[in-house]
């Protein structure tokens, strides 16, 4: 994929930035609702995605912002792909073994990022799954010394997303939450205690009630991301 160099200007809303390319401003789309406060930051490398659809307002899309000599990729619904591609490559030993894979599964009134399950045969020639688990990414842009966290701005959406995998474990199910350390300086992980203690203390009270952590990190290169095959350690305590 071509990408565009641009200098980050400012952040009008969190849907878009004004950066700039070869010497004129551009509004570019941010594929990010998180703050990223901390990574675009005036006169930042960016790094755009051009479109050729003539129906989009703006030009390009921001998916990569370089942060003290790395490449950050700030794509968060990329972060679904990248671990729902690695999970059937089997690069995620804790998540391998399963031979029925799906992204976006609804159950009851929720929707998970992914649905993993073994197909059985029965006696008749017909098939059915069983052995579910339910897997919510969060991809983490946000690094503080070499230590990430996540979020990096109070997410609502987050919290319910960690209520809904404690009631699937308490049904019966094997539930994930998947935190995909987005910036390569990322080296261990704890909640954001600082910046949402609520969604915090419910990843204790989810942890607590059996919903498993994962932490991995990925490496980032503009003509490609590869989740590097090895889970991350990470501290709960506040």
């Amino acid at each position: 994929m071509d990408y565009v160099k641009g200098i980050f200007k400012k952040r009008p809303n969190r849907f878009i930035a004004e950066v700039e390319v070869d010497g004129e401003i551009h509004i570019a789309h941010v594929p990010n609702t998180g703050r990223c406060k901390e990574l675009l930051v005036e006169d930042a490398v960016v790094w755009l995605k051009p479109s050729d659809n003539p129906k989009r307002k703006t030009k390009y899309s921001l998916h990569f912002v370089e942060n003290r000599g790395h490449l950050v990729s700030i794509y968060s619904q990329q972060a679904n792909e990248i671990v729902y591609d690695a999970i059937v490559s089997g690069k995620i030993k804790e998540l391998s073994g399963y031979d029925y894979h799906q992204r976006e599964k609804t159950i009851d009134n929720s929707r998970i990022d992914i649905y993993l399950a073994n197909e059985v045969d029965d006696c008749c020639g017909m098939s059915f799954l069983e052995d579910p688990c339910f897997v919510e990414v969060k991809g983490v842009t946000l690094v503080v010394g070499r230590e990430a966290r996540f979020p990096d701005a109070p997410t609502e959406r987050g919290t319910k997303h960690l209520k809904e995998l404690i009631k699937l474990k308490k049904d019966g199910f094997r539930t994930v939450v998947f935190f995909l350390i987005q910036h390569p300086l990322g080296e261990s992980f704890r909640p954001n205690w600082e910046n949402d203690p609520v969604f915090s203390q419910t990843l204790n009270e989810a942890y607590e009630n059996g919903v498993e952590i994962l932490v991995y990190k990925c490496d980032n290169r503009l003509d490609g991301i590869d989740l590097i095959p090895e889970a991350i350690d990470f501290d709960l305590s506040q």
